[in-house]
Order: structure tokens, then sequence, then C-alpha cells
């Protein structure tokens, strides 16, 4: 039950990502899913970065907040990823 609940909340999280930043992003559902899985552990672990004062590998569950802190890390993923093949096309 827990990988469903982790393929919800990335599809909920990628597809909120895609529409919010600018620009067209492309990859379909399966990589609509995979953004919103690794802005899950990407927000979860800087929420616990800054709630605790360290870094440790954690991942946001599925709840109203974990969708905002999954969706700000997909956010950050987006961003990296445009980052990366913006310089390698160049």
């Amino acid at each position: 039950m827990n990988i469903i609940a982790w393929l919800l909340l990335g599809l909920i999280a990628g597809a909120i990502a895609k529409a919010i930043y600018p620009g067209h992003q492309g990859g379909g559902i399966l990589g609509t899913i995979i953004l919103g899985v690794i802005g899950a552990f990407i927000g979860g672990s800087l929420a616990v970065f800054f709630t605790t004062g360290r870094l440790a590998l954690a991942a946001s569950s599925l709840s109203i907040p974990g969708v905002i802190v999954a969706v700000i890390g997909a956010i950050i993923a987006v961003f990296l990823w445009n980052l990366l093949n913006r310089s390698s096309a160049a």
C-alpha cells in the first residue's frame, strides 16, 4: 500500500509542479510520477533540515503538508533538470 501512496503523491506533486513551472517539460505520466517522487525526497529532506538543523534523507507523506513540500521539491527538481539540460546543450 505504501508504494501506491508514493506513486499517487508523485503524480499529484509532479503534475502541480509542471503546471506551476513555466515552459514545457515533457516526459509524460511516468516522467511526472518520477519527478514528483524525487520532489518528495528533495522537499522532505529540506523540511527536515530547516526544522532540525541536520541533513537527513527523508520523504514527505501523502497529506496536505506533504504534498506542498513535495511540490516545492519537484519545482526545485525541474529547475535543476532544466539547468543541467541547458548547459549540456550549449
